[in-house]
């Protein structure tokens, strides 16, 4: 008889060791899948970063008196390199993640002054550097949106196994921590930049 509970109760801790290690792997592998789906955000908003000193010189040729334009989109890019790479050292941490999206907030706020001034230039406007310029970057602000859709999608996923019980009792345990969404601030902001040349 003692035998016989002795192997019950070994089997009911191999039994609860298998769920926590089932649980704690299912843990580890939502959170790789939104540090995956950021490093997919990383690359399209370093394309979007690299073209734009390439529109800015093609811009600045014909907008010789809107330096304060110019030079607003170059701050901006430059902020939001900044915020890019500290949110790449450390996806899902709210204040990167809050950091970033203002930082891109305000990167689109002065593309958009840039695309309007630009309206003014009608030889910057058929200009063939410019209009590829642009095309690529409306390409690049839907490939940064899906991409940023995707992110929200693995983080809600992951937020959702860690605080669902049982799974919040081993993230607890293990100190597993909450993952911050990417969200644009501004209503206004939330569409890509218009660009019609």
């Amino acid at each position: 008889m003692e035998w016989l509970l002795g192997c019950v109760g070994l089997l009911l801790v191999a039994i609860a060791v298998f769920w926590v290690v089932s649980v704690y792997n299912g843990l580890v592998r939502a959170r790789n899948a939104y540090k995956n789906a950021f490093a997919q955000i990383d690359v399209q908003l370093k394309r979007r970063h690299d073209l734009i000193p390439n529109l800015v010189e093609t811009a600045k040729a014909y907008m010789r008196h809107e330096r304060e334009a110019l030079e607003a989109v170059i701050a901006a890019r430059s902020g939001a390199v900044n915020a890019q790479t500290v949110a790449a050292a450390n996806p899902g941490d709210p204040n990167a993640m809050q950091q970033l999206a203002g930082a891109e907030n305000m990167l689109t706020s002065a593309l958009g002054r840039l695309f309007a001034l630009a309206e003014a230039y009608p030889d910057l406007k058929a200009n063939q550097n410019m209009m590829q310029l642009t095309e690529e970057l409306t390409s690049t602000e839907n490939k940064v949106a899906f991409a940023r859709q995707h992110y929200n999608d693995s983080v809600m996923h992951y937020n959702n196994k860690r605080e669902s019980f049982p799974g919040n009792l081993i993230a607890n345990m293990f100190g597993f921590q909450p993952a911050a969404l990417f969200e644009i601030e501004e209503p206004g902001e939330r569409e890509a930049p218009r660009v019609s040349f």
